[in-house]
């Protein structure tokens, strides 16, 4: 162990984030179904049934829940299981804990987060496997958040859990047993809303959304040996989004990919294409691109949804395009 850190993984850092903000605020509580195979048995240990509430398979009811109580002081965190459980959630997230605040004159707040876990290559078929948070980005008043790292895991949790608004943190079940080291400290935060420059470039700008990161950064180093040199950026946030940061790194590359294992159409790689177009296009050298899912459901077969992610050789493939453009 190094001094003020620890290798913990992904999985880990997550429940140290709740363990910590449970201990410093006694207003945090936890729920959701299927808490104890989510990473959460160390809470059942410390915590009683006040703090850590187990409930039925009944998303809409509990999360119409986990509102009411934020609305009333309480500062819960909802276990959701799995993304795509979300359509079932959504109007007590969109209708009722995004608009509260508007509808009161600030006169009300929803410190409410809400965790949904996201599958690839895990076999998990079409009602299973998507990634709905951009469909979430078009509803005004939620933070959204797609840590990819067990330090980003934990450093934006504990901000979540810390802020007034609701907030949806998007969390990749591939990425569980990732190891990093990790500050101990209780009080080391991740700001929500600060991209973070993952590796230094000049000849182009590569956004790598969630556990895309690791991917993208497999392709930049083989950019490397080919003579160029690629800038990976992590947004780690995507509402609100640090659009300096990805500005700033375009205006100095003057090339744009978006790399997302979500659909293509009306996505957040839509979304920062559309800005960098509006805020920095006489800056671009090449058309900008995007490597996504296509807009096809997710197959059950191992085979076919192999195909279906971005991989490394899509990521090289486009940048040589572009390079050469």
């Amino acid at each position: 162990m190094e001094k003020g850190n620890t290798k913990i993984t992904y999985k880990q850092a997550m429940t140290d984030a709740h363990k910590e903000e449970m201990l410093r605020d006694e207003r945090v509580i936890v729920m959701g179904e299927d808490i104890v195979l989510h990473g959460n048995s160390e809470l059942i240990g410390m915590f009683d049934s006040k703090r850590i509430w187990n409930t039925p398979i009944s998303e809409n009811a509990f999360t119409g829940m986990a509102v009411g109580a934020a609305m009333t002081g309480l500062r819960p965190v909802v276990d959701l299981t799995v993304a795509s459980f979300t359509y079932l959630a959504s109007d007590q997230i969109i209708n009722q804990a995004s608009k509260l605040r508007y509808m009161t004159g600030g006169q009300m707040q929803v410190p409410a987060v809400f965790r949904c876990c996201m599958y690839y290559n895990l076999g998990m078929a079409a009602q299973h496997s998507d990634r709905p948070y951009s469909m979430f980005m078009n509803s005004p008043g939620l933070k959204i958040l797609l840590p990819s790292s067990p330090a980003n895991m934990k450093g934006l949790l504990k901000s979540a859990i810390r802020d007034n608004d609701p907030v949806l943190i998007f969390e990749d079940v591939n990425l569980w047993d990732q190891e990093e080291w990790v500050s101990t400290d209780p009080e080391v935060l991740i700001p929500i809303g600060e991209a973070e420059i993952k590796r230094q470039g000049t000849d182009i700008t590569i956004v790598a959304i969630g556990a895309t990161l690791n991917v993208v950064l497999e392709a930049a180093q083989v950019l490397e040996t080919q003579g160029i040199s690629a800038e990976v950026i992590d947004p780690r946030t995507l509402v609100p989004l640090d659009t300096e940061t990805l500005i700033t790194s375009v205006r100095k590359t003057g090339r744009l990919i978006i790399v997302d294992n979500a659909h293509r159409t009306a996505s957040i790689g839509s979304e920062i294409a559309a800005i960098i177009v509006e805020k920095a296009f006489k800056f671009l050298r090449a058309p900008i691109q995007r490597v996504t899912t296509p807009d096809v459901h997710v197959p059950y077969s191992p085979t076919l949804e192999a195909l279906v992610y971005p991989k490394c050789s899509d990521i090289l493939g486009t940048v040589n395009v572009l390079i050469n453009y």
